[in-house]
């Protein structure tokens, strides 16, 4: 319904200040309505949802898109909305011991939080396009970040009633499901941002023909999510979580292989590498993180869950963006080397290029123009294809330096914590 971008930005940013807290709730109630032996099932049903729409969202939306208008996005989600809002009125209700507690708005640390990690966002997402800490609007927007940011850990070591309990943190196996959950985060909405934007920005790919090529991995997935439940079950969790991260990288240094002619299959194959392992991080992250924790701090815990993975998301999103534009300038340098118009290779790629043009009824005043400019798009497509390895590359690096933080985690298995707990 908007009709204008202002009013567009408006609405996503309702829809984003409404829906956010939707997640740790849904978590939080998974928390309270299951004992811990049997959380692992209730969240390998989520993690479908959870890790499955991101992959098959593409699919839909570059369908509705190519073959109705962009506003089909929205409104197909409009009657899943209202049946949602009767079955929670139904279904849902709030624990005891939730009822009995009076709960405070903390107007300040709501405040601090939404303004100090708001402004890291604006700085990451818009740091690339401004010359980064060139421009006073990026400077301006780090130094409220990082002193907000401060300044809501200070306040909610402090407060009375915290807008969240830090003492989640207390809890170790909480502290490195928390630090694991934001690498799948970033894993996850970056490989669902590279691979999609390569095939179409460089590809030429159509967003329906990309949503095919992302929604294979789905379909994985939902398919692997059972079975990594049954290794739950028999397996320490740190031991799936660290070989998912390994999975993970190396998804990634395979995805690093290219060129302008690739093909429709291998770029599934590689989002599929990309995507499986997530099977094994998300239900058994989630396992490890709520193992040892007491329930009353289960809403304070699942909101700082589910802020980590969604925040770091959103920053992977914008650096990876930062990162392809600075891999293209790195790249430029080597590939404007080798594509010299003295080199004899590139004099015959323009000879062919110039003969091409005259069978096809361009002048020879215009021809050489032509042949230049195929040089040019050729000269850029090389540069935009490296960038993307090198940006799978440095993905892949820091998937690999996530895997030792995984066995800081406690010797734990799907089916509740061991004996003795660990904290």
């Amino acid at each position: 319904m908007s009709s204008s971008l202002a009013m567009l930005v408006l609405f996503r940013l309702l829809q984003g200040f409404f829906g956010g807290g939707l997640q740790p709730v849904q978590q939080s109630i998974i928390l309270d309505s299951f004992p811990p032996e049997k959380r692992a099932a209730a969240f390998s049903l989520t993690a479908i949802a959870t890790i499955v729409a991101p992959v098959l969202g593409p699919l839909l939306g570059g369908w509705l898109t190519d073959n109705y208008e962009w506003k089909w996005i929205f409104f197909i989600n409009v009657p899943f909305g209202i049946i949602t809002c009767v079955l929670v009125t139904i279904f849902v209700e709030d624990p005891p011991w939730e009822k009995a507690v009076k709960s405070r708005i903390d107007v300040i640390g709501i405040s601090l939080v939404s303004l100090g990690l708001g402004c890291l966002e604006v700085m990451a997402d818009r740091g690339e396009e401004m010359n980064w800490f060139g421009s006073n609007f990026i400077l301006i927007m780090a130094i409220i970040g990082v002193t907000c940011t401060v300044g809501a850990i200070i306040w909610l070591l402090h407060a009375k009633n915290p807008l969240l309990n830090l003492d989640v943190l207390k809890d170790r196996n909480f502290a490195v499901g928390t630090v694991l959950v934001g690498a799948m985060g970033v894993a996850l909405y970056a490989g669902a941002m590279v691979s999609p934007q390569f095939a179409q920005q460089v590809i030429g790919y159509t967003a329906e023909r990309s949503g095919m090529m992302m929604a294979p991995g789905g379909v994985c997935v939902i398919l692997l999510i059972p079975i990594v439940g049954i290794f739950m079950k028999h397996v320490q969790l740190r031991y799936i979580i660290a070989t998912g991260f390994l999975l993970v990288s190396l998804s990634f240094y395979f995805s690093a292989q290219l060129h302008p002619n690739v093909s429709f299959s291998f770029l599934v194959i590689a989002r599929i590498a990309q995507i499986v392992p997530m099977a094994f991080l998300f239900v058994p992250i989630s396992t490890l993180a709520f193992a040892t924790l007491p329930d009353r701090l289960n809403g304070d815990a699942s909101a700082m869950f589910s802020m980590v993975r969604n925040y770091l998301g959103s920053q992977a999103i914008s650096y990876c963006g930062a990162g392809l534009v600075n891999f293209q300038q790195i790249h430029q340098n080597d590939v404007s080397a080798n594509m010299q118009t003295w080199r004899p290779e590139v004099q015959d790629y323009l000879q062919n290029m110039v003969q091409i043009a005259k069978d096809h009824g361009i002048a020879a005043s215009e021809a050489q123009t032509f042949a230049m400019a195929k040089l040019y798009r050729e000269f850029m497509i090389q540069i935009a294809m490296l960038a993307y390895n090198s940006m799978f590359h440095a993905l892949a690096l820091i998937m690999l330096f996530i895997v030792p933080i995984c066995f800081m985690a406690s010797s734990i298995k799907g089916d509740g914590p061991a004996k003795g707990g660990a904290h």
